[in-house]
């Protein structure tokens, strides 16, 4: 058996033998959105350290656990914490979580983060819908043996971010009154912050957001068959664009000042999102 396949099995199984609530949405909490747990109806929650072959997160700010409940009627799974490649795991862990919800029964991935704005008419604070990505700087997670049990070997990615859920985002911002960008991510791997120099590269490219998390997760999402949709916190302007040096401390400010918003969002918007489920 392939191993990448028996580890995400066993996963699988250890989480089954302490739950067996079935999620419709898989929600990935990014910076910021630590507490969003405090928002939803919880039925139960699984530590990481608790499931076994699991990759854990080291990353200051991420608690490490799966939440279980429910976003109004809708049935949702959250990541309190997600696994970043530049943590030293390898790139099949790091998308094991998004492979793992997927077989819990989730049909979408909502995706959030943190990320710096390469778009200069973004500020400090601003939510930008993922519309499309660039993957390139970072190693592709279906690189090897193709796991037939999950998807194809060669996925079409012209329709990642679907667009029935970026229409159901746009209006709930719309209707609470949340200024919403949109645009294109970048995933560069970290966990040092971009160079002027990648960051005029990046621009050049045509994305509008930078960050070190999220494609490699939309990718294996979309390779499953899973419906995608993203909204990330812009915390600083990236390097060369910010006049003033880039910390995490930095990042974990902004998200914390826009959580609240930010939580608003979601929230709204996956309650909608029953219709898009089948």
């Amino acid at each position: 058996m392939n191993q990448v396949y028996d580890k995400l099995q066993k996963c699988y199984e250890s989480v089954r033998a302490k739950i067996d609530f079935v999620p419709e949405v898989a929600i990935v909490l990014g910076s910021g959105l630590g507490d969003y747990a405090n928002d939803i109806e919880v039925v139960g929650e699984i530590d990481y350290h608790e499931i076994e072959d699991f990759p854990v997160s080291t990353v200051p700010g991420h608690a490490g656990k799966f939440i279980f409940g429910y976003v109004g009627k809708v049935k949702v799974v959250c990541m309190k914490g997600r696994v970043h490649y530049y943590e030293g795991y390898p790139i099949t862990d790091v998308v094991l979580p998004t492979r793992l919800m997927k077989l819990l029964g989730a049909k979408i991935l909502f995706l959030t983060n943190a990320s710096g704005g390469i778009n200069e008419s973004f500020g400090a604070g601003d939510f930008m819908m993922i519309t499309d990505h660039i993957s390139t700087f970072v190693p592709n997670p279906l690189i090897g043996e193709n796991i037939e049990e999950l998807g194809t070997r060669f996925p079409d990615m012209s329709d990642v971010y679907k667009k029935d859920l970026q229409k159901i985002i746009r209006e709930t911002a719309q209707e609470h009154a949340i200024a919403l960008r949109e645009g294109v991510y970048i995933q560069f791997s970290g966990p040092s912050f971009e160079s002027p120099a990648e960051i005029r590269m990046a621009k050049t490219l045509g994305a509008d957001a930078v960050g070190m998390s999220t494609v490699v997760e939309a990718i294996a999402a979309n390779h499953m068959g899973m419906k995608v949709c993203g909204i990330s916190c812009v915390c600083n302007l990236a390097a060369g664009i910010s006049k003033n040096p880039l910390t995490h401390a930095e990042v974990q400010e902004a998200a914390n000042k826009a959580a609240p918003l930010f939580k608003k969002l979601l929230t709204e918007s996956v309650k909608k999102m029953s219709d898009a489920l089948s």
